[in-house]
């Protein structure tokens, strides 16, 4: 069995701002955009294994999630059950929604994001990589995002170190 969260982001041209340093009674110049073009980065970890998931789409709804769900399954070791834990978000839970047979979902509690370390993740990753950006394109947006999640997969240590949660595992390490 192997223990997964999930977890969506939108990313786009209006980004955040974070702290930098400067020199003292100086005031650093910051870049903020004023457009609106985004898209969604869905991402899931396995932080016992240090493995993930990730696809940068368009649109959050359920078929971006279906595809999100066959990514996920492809990353699932052969002949092993992924227990899938991801909030409640509409595309989430609907009917119409085909989940492959080596993943099991769990919902968590409804307006509870601080139960999925995936949204530590996101802040990890506008943290080092995402903030202070002027994306020029849709294009650009795409490609910064893959660039960061190539960054963070090559990084196994940063994904159990930020994604492991005792509650989640603890059956697993008795």
């Amino acid at each position: 069995m192997e223990i997964w969260f999930q977890d969506e982001a939108r990313i786009g041209q209006k980004n955040g701002i974070v702290r930098q340093w400067a020199q003292r009674g100086t005031r650093p110049r910051q870049p903020a955009d004023q457009r609106y073009q985004n898209a969604y980065l869905f991402g899931a970890i396995c932080p016992t294994l240090g493995k993930a998931a990730g696809l940068a789409l368009p649109r959050a709804n359920s078929h971006a999630m279906e595809l999100h769900l066959n990514e996920i399954s492809r990353q699932v070791a052969p002949n092993t059950q992924a227990i899938l834990i991801m909030d409640r978000a509409g595309w989430h839970t609907t009917e119409k929604l085909k989940v492959p047979k080596n993943i099991t979902p769990i919902f968590l509690l409804s307006r509870s994001p601080e139960l999925n370390p995936v949204e530590n993740l996101w802040q990890y990753m506008r943290d080092n990589w995402l903030s202070n950006t002027v994306f020029e394109s849709y294009s650009h947006i795409l490609d910064v995002i893959c660039e960061a999640w190539q960054k963070l997969i090559a990084r196994p240590e940063i994904i159990t170190s930020i994604g492991f949660r005792n509650w989640a595992h603890a059956s697993q390490t008795s």
